[in-house]
This record gives C-alpha cells, sequence and structure tokens, in this order.
C-alpha cells in the first residue's frame, strides 16, 4: 500500500466516528417530543384606589337659575294729547322722583284751561243771580204777591245753576291737570332707558304712548324657583333646628361668567303654593346693587346656603353611572370587586352627598374603579389624601 491510500485509511478513520455519533445524536433528538413553549406568569391583580366615607357637617346648599328683576319699573307713557317738544333727559341716566323727563306742546291745554275757567265764571254769575231770584221770592210768596208755582221755578233753577257751577269747577280742574300732564316727569327714582320717541312726534292720540322706561335697580330682585322636595327638607331642617330662619337664609349669585357675585342677598319672597304642572315653587331674593352691575333681564345662578346638617359623602370619582344609575365599587373578603347601588343628593365641596345605599366607614373604589368590572380581583391600595372640607 503506497503511501496516498494510508493517508486516505487514516481519514476514514477519523471520519467514521463522527458521522456515528451525528446520527445517534439525531436519532435521539428524533425520539423526544417537540418543544412546548413556555406560558407567560400571570400578572398580579391591579392596584386600585380604596376610599372611606366620612360623615361631614354639611351646608345644604342649593344652586338654581334665576332671572334679575327690577324691584320697581315705572313705563312713562303720555297721558294727554300733543307734540313733543323737548326731551330732557341723557338715555340711561339716574333721575330722581319728579325729574322732567318729556315736554309737550301745551299751547292747546292752557286754551283749555282758559275756556273752562270761563265757562265756570259764567256759571257762577247765573247761579248768583238764581240766588236772588230765590232770596226775592221767598218774601214775595210768604203775601201771597207770587204765586207758589213761580217760587219753586226760582229754587229749580237755583239748583240747576248750582249743579251747573260744580260741574265747569271739575271741567277747570280737569284741564288744569291735563296742562301739568304736558311736562311729563319720572315718576319714581332709578335709571331711566332709551327714548322710544323723537322731537315732533305726536303722542297720546287715542291712546297712550309708551315714551320710556324708568327702572330702580338698586336694590335689584333675582326670582328662581324651587323644587317641591328640597323645599320639603329645607322645612323639616327648620323644624328640627338645624337651619337657619327663612329671613336669615344666604343667598350668592354667580354671573355669566362664573364670577361670584361679591354682595350677599337674602330671601324675600316664598310662593305658598306648589306649582302644578313644574312641582317648584317660586321664590325671590334681594340684592344691593349700588355699582349697578347687575341688569334687569340678566340670567344667573342662585346658590342657597340653607341649613347645617351631618351626611355621608364620597369623592366624585367613587361614583360611576351605570344604565341603573349611580353605584359604587366595593370589595368582598376576597378582594373581588362588587357593584352596590346608591342614591346622592347635592355637592359638598368636591364630594357627593349619599342619601341611600352607603354608610360611614365603608370603604369604596376610587381611582382606577373605572377599569374593573365586578368579580375582577384587584389589589386595594388605601388612599393617604385628606377628605375633601365640607363646603362653607
Amino acid at each position: 500500500m503506497n503511501a496516498r491510500w494510508k493517508r486516505w485509511v487514516v481519514v476514514l478513520g477519523l471520519v467514521l466516528p463522527l458521522a456515528g455519533c451525528d446520527r445517534g445524536e439525531q436519532g435521539a433528538g428524533q425520539a423526544k417530543p417537540p418543544d412546548a413553549k413556555a406560558a407567560p406568569a400571570a400578572p398580579p391583580p391591579p392596584e386600585v384606589e380604596r376610599l372611606t366615607a366620612v360623615t361631614k357637617k354639611l351646608s345644604m346648599r342649593q344652586e338654581v337659575p334665576g332671572r334679575l328683576q327690577a324691584i320697581r319699573t315705572a313705563e312713562i307713557r303720555a297721558r294727554v294729547e300733543g307734540i313733543v317738544e323737548q326731551r330732557l333727559f341723557a338715555e340711561g341716566s339716574e333721575v330722581i322722583a319728579g325729574t322732567p323727563l318729556y315736554r309737550l306742546d301745551a299751547r292747546a291745554l292752557d286754551a283749555r284751561v282758559k275756556s273752562a275757567r270761563a265757562a265756570l265764571e259764567r256759571a257762577s254769575a247765573e247761579r248768583q243771580l238764581a240766588r236772588q231770584t230765590v232770596e226775592r221770592l221767598k218774601t214775595l210768596v210768604e203775601s201771597s204777591a207770587v204765586s207758589r208755582q213761580e217760587f219753586d221755578q226760582a229754587e229749580a233753577q237755583f239748583k240747576k245753576t248750582s249743579a251747573e257751577t260744580l260741574a265747569a269747577e271739575a271741567e277747570l280742574a280737569r284741564a288744569r291737570i291735563d296742562l301739568e300732564y304736558a311736562a311729563i316727569a319720572a315718576p319714581i327714582a332709578g335709571r331711566v332707558g332709551r327714548t322710544l320717541v323723537t322731537e315732533g312726534a305726536l303722542v297720546g292720540k287715542n291712546e297712550a304712548t309708551h315714551l320710556t322706561t324708568v327702572e330702580q335697580i338698586d336694590p335689584i330682585w333675582v326670582n328662581f324657583t324651587q323644587s317641591g322636595p328640597d323645599l320639603f327638607r329645607m322645612r323639616r331642617a327648620i323644624r328640627q333646628g338645624g337651619a337657619r330662619p327663612i329671613e336669615e337664609v344666604e343667598v350668592r349669585i354667580l354671573l355669566e361668567d362664573d364670577m361670584e357675585y361679591s354682595l350677599p342677598g337674602k330671601l324675600q319672597f316664598t310662593d305658598m303654593a306648589v306649582d302644578p304642572q313644574t312641582g317648584s315653587v317660586a321664590l325671590r331674593a334681594e340684592f344691593p346693587n349700588p355699582d349697578r352691575i347687575l341688569l334687569p333681564g340678566q340670567f344667573v345662578r342662585v346658590r342657597l346656603a340653607m341649613a347645617t346638617t351631618e351626611g355621608v359623602t364620597i369623592p366624585q370619582r367613587a361614583v360611576l353611572t351605570s344604565p341603573q344609575g349611580q353605584i359604587v365599587y366595593m370589595l368582598d373578603e376576597n378582594n373581588k370587586v362588587v357593584p352596590r347601588p346608591i342614591k346622592t343628593g347635592a355637592f359638598s365641596g368636591q364630594d357627593w352627598i349619599v342619601l341611600e345605599g352607603l354608610k360611614a366607614g365603608e370603604k369604596v373604589l376610587g381611582n382606577g374603579a373605572q377599569k374593573v368590572r365586578p368579580g375582577s380581583v384587584v389589589t386595594p391600595k388605601d388612599s393617604e389624601s385628606e377628605p375633601a372640607k365640607p363646603a362653607a
């Protein structure tokens, strides 16, 4: 065997054992079952904030829409016919009672006064003549110088002229009043609005023409309504001694820009009947308005702080809404989520006032409750934040 064949024998001796090992490994690999995919570890239960329902001293506060109204309103109208000669006020200015606002052409009215005065003088002269006639005939009828019929006619004439004199006096008084109406003045103090007529306009012909309006807006009223159940709760609190007397109830208003008006008002009027169509009661409050910030017709929100009582509260974030109403999530002994229906009333600061379904000391879920479902397991984490303070 030459050298070349010796080298091939050596190579084959090295390769064959390796091939046998490879086949053995392949056979062993085929005998093993395929590797199964390892399942991921289950995530831990999510952490959810847990809050405690607490008892607080609450202010029975209600917020309702209202509308401002001038405390006194006077429509200035022409009470006699005439031509407007002059407007004597600046639109939007403040006036006092008796301030002249318009002047009408009074020449025709003055002539009527003179005519009525002349008629009165004529009637007075006729009455005096009739009286003298009665006095002369009275002595003559006693001596039978004149008939009784003539005397009776003279007395009737005297009574007639006396009545005509009274009618003439009344006509003169009316003419003078009409002449005074030519100078149109403000009947109340307040702010005068825009003029509805101009100089040269004919007013008062067959109607009392509306000229302008004067409104007293300091103080000013706000009219609003309260539901029958809320009014009942307020009166029950008054009977139990937990509410202020009705005349001491403080009223606040929020303007259209959500800013609170700086001056408080007082409740002035409460209707004695409930509107059967709306189930509400009409109320009225009075507010000082020295700077004329509040204007009649303006819509505001009225805030009433009527009573102080105790109630169970929970933060707003703990209350959820379902098709059946308001609910909160609670945990059972296994930390499973359990829903509970509740009924809430008004707000106390940032908290709901709970009327039914929850007692003080019970724990409900807060932040994170929106992401869990009934029956799921969670890890509760008690809130360390202080409860919201009750509203003043």
